[in-house]
């Protein structure tokens, strides 16, 4: 399928912009440093959310509410990505959480 002419010319400036950008960015800031804090079957839902600040994405694992928060940048020459994923018990305790990150300054958390 091929582009309409009228199409293709307003996308061409959006590429460009974000070519020369360099950088585009995705998701919502959160405070990495309270990660180790988290305690399973211990940790509540308001707690999290007091950590943390409200998710930016929910969903539902195995049955389980999850709360997701993540920060992604992709630069032309890299790409930073740190993200949680916490899952809560039927109680509104955290049952399970992941968190990975390719920041250097995460490597100690």
């Amino acid at each position: 399928m091929r582009l309409q002419y009228p199409l293709r010319r307003r996308l061409l400036p959006l590429l460009c912009g974000l070519m020369l950008a360099g950088c585009v960015s995705a998701g919502k800031d959160f405070n990495v440093h309270m990660v180790p804090h988290i305690k399973l079957h211990q940790t509540t839902r308001a707690q999290i959310e007091q950590m943390f600040g409200p998710p930016w994405r929910t969903g539902v694992e195995d049955g389980r509410q999850t709360w997701s928060y993540g920060t992604y940048k992709y630069g032309v020459s890299d790409t930073l990505s740190r993200d949680l994923v916490v899952r809560f018990d039927a109680d509104g305790t955290v049952a399970s959480y992941t968190f990975n990150s390719n920041y250097p300054e995460d490597k100690q958390l």
